[in-house]
């Protein structure tokens, strides 16, 4: 979801630059690669430097995807030491393109098994889930239930209130992509094809991404269009209780068909700071940036040790059942899974 970048300064760096220090000896800064939705309150990473006396600056890419690509064409001189945001959609390409330098962070056992890569070669950070958000009051005034599932939605009732993000270019559009996929297979009387065609029957809108879907097509919460169903996060509804200082959300969530997204930081193959790369994975891992995660990224922190603040305890729901996939077999279908939505929606 939209993430609020809480007074980062982002340094300008050229991709031409090396980026990286040329010896753990000499270092005192090294390169964070992440994506545009990455958020740290003032004076996170500053407390990495209090410690080690290295300073980090913060490369960012436009999204996972971009960023992934940008360390694959770069791997032979890498810009960057450390990745981090890399989910699991993308890691499998990662690692088969030998991207990482295992590494197993010192708070690693803090860390629920189902979350870990075997072979640590990369770290988990934080992990969310991407599910059906619902207006109650929208579905209300249509004279709608909330549904409690996915096959919900084929049914003509629903017909033009769902707005969804294009998988091809948005992370959580990928994710409700791979729901589907999840939930309905690819063979039987009813394969997800089959559940998209029903979509688009029912005037599905498609959206290149969540800033249009959530605040220019629904009708929940901060939105202000007129579609009652968007594909969010199971946090969105914590992040209108923050923002708006409100007693109550005011929109839900359907936990059926949830897909779980883990995001990953990583050792760069090619670091010449491998010894300060290390020692900031591990510090994504620790307290102080793990207890800045939930309000700055609206996301679960990995290690499991991390008080939750108040707003997620009393508000957030995390799915029992959410959908999850291997990263591999996600990989080797990824492009044939867009060839065939591509069909049956355009």
């Amino acid at each position: 979801m939209k993430r609020i970048l809480g007074g980062l300064t982002i340094a300008v760096i050229v991709l031409a630059m090396a980026g990286c220090s040329t010896d753990d000896a000499e270092t005192d800064e090294i390169v964070l690669m992440t994506h545009g939705s990455f958020a740290v309150s003032d004076g996170v990473l500053e407390a990495f430097t209090d410690v080690t006396g290295i300073t980090v600056k913060v490369l960012q890419s436009a999204d996972a995807g971009a960023m992934v690509s940008q360390a694959i064409l770069t791997k032979d001189n890498p810009v960057a030491d450390v990745l981090y945001g890399i989910d699991n959609t993308f890691l499998s390409r990662a690692i088969d393109e030998d991207l990482f330098i295992p590494h197993q962070a010192a708070a690693i056992d803090t860390v629920a098994r189902g979350l870990r890569v075997p072979g640590d070669q990369v770290t988990p950070i934080d992990f969310g889930d991407v599910c059906l958000n619902l207006d109650p009051s929208g579905l209300e005034d249509l004279g709608l239930g909330t549904p409690d599932q996915l096959i919900d939605l084929a049914d003509a009732a629903y017909r033009g209130t769902l707005v969804v993000e294009d998988p091809t270019t948005s992370s959580p559009g990928l994710s409700f992509l791979l729901a589907t996929i999840a939930t309905f297979g690819e063979d039987g009387a009813y394969p997800w094809q089959a559940y998209w065609r029903d979509l688009v029957a029912n005037e599905v809108r498609i959206v290149p991404g969540w800033d249009q879907a959530y605040y220019g097509e629904f009708s929940g919460g901060s939105g202000e269009g007129d579609r009652p169903i968007v594909v969010s996060y199971a946090t969105s509804p914590v992040a209108e209780v923050y923002f708006g200082d409100l007693d109550s959300a005011p929109t839900t969530i359907v936990e059926d068909g949830c897909f779980r997204q883990v995001e990953y930081a990583g050792i760069l193959n090619g670091t010449k700071a491998e010894k300060a790369a290390g020692q900031l994975v591990d510090f994504l891992l620790e307290r102080t940036f793990q207890e800045d995660v939930p309000l700055s990224m609206f996301v679960f922190p990995a290690n499991s040790d991390t008080p939750l603040p108040d707003v997620f305890v009393d508000h957030a729901v995390i799915p029992t059942d959410s959908r999850v996939m291997d990263p591999a077999w996600i990989d080797e279908n990824r492009e044939r899974w867009f060839a065939e939505w591509a069909t049956v929606v355009r």
